[in-house]
């Protein structure tokens, strides 16, 4: 792997390409034309793909801030006074970050299974899945939550929120309506 600095004018192109594929992602969803992004970024194809070789990785770098900071969140909340509250409060912020880009929950069930580990987003989606593991865990210890929950099959049901969400007219509301009734389900008896 090159380690080298990125001359002056590769990293302008870097970071175009990001801010352009970051609009270009929130108006169109995780589908947008890569072609389309390199042409209203002033560049070539060549150049987007010589930086991002698939759309994986241009994807992985637009929500790398925002899954850095998902796990941040997790972290801080691994010490919150309630685990079930922390819990839910970690599946709302995931949730509203998954809402857009539009695809994105799609983007990170995908990016759970094992063709993907190799990547970037399946780097990605491993970590957000530790993350959820660690407040499950917890939750589960101080008996607030069923012990038979599994935090993949956790975190796939929450994207399938996030998908189903996409296509009502209040995605907010509507998640948050689905993950109370989740959590009633996940409640320990």
């Amino acid at each position: 792997m090159d380690t080298r600095p990125m001359r002056a004018d590769a990293r302008r192109n870097y970071e175009r390409l990001l801010t352009t594929a970051r609009t270009a992602f929130m108006e169109n969803g995780t589908n947008a034309s890569l072609d389309d992004i390199a042409r209203r970024a002033g560049v070539g194809s060549g150049t987007l793909y010589r930086h991002f070789p698939t759309r994986d990785a241009l994807l992985h770098a637009v929500l790398r801030e925002r899954i850095d900071g998902l796990l941040s969140h997790a972290d801080e909340l691994l010490s919150a006074p309630d685990p079930e509250a922390g819990l839910g409060l970690w599946l709302r912020t995931y949730l509203a970050g998954a809402a857009t880009p539009r695809g994105t929950a799609t983007v990170i069930i995908e990016a759970m299974s094992a063709e993907w580990a190799d990547t970037g987003l399946g780097a990605a989606a491993a970590a957000i899945c530790d993350a959820l593991g660690r407040l499950l865990d917890r939750a589960q210890r101080a008996g607030t939550v069923r012990a038979e929950i599994d935090p993949r099959d956790l975190l796939r049901i929450t994207n399938a929120i996030g998908v189903a969400s996409e296509r009502t007219s209040d995605p907010g509301a509507y998640a948050d309506r689905m993950l109370t009734l989740l959590f009633d389900g996940l409640r320990a008896a």
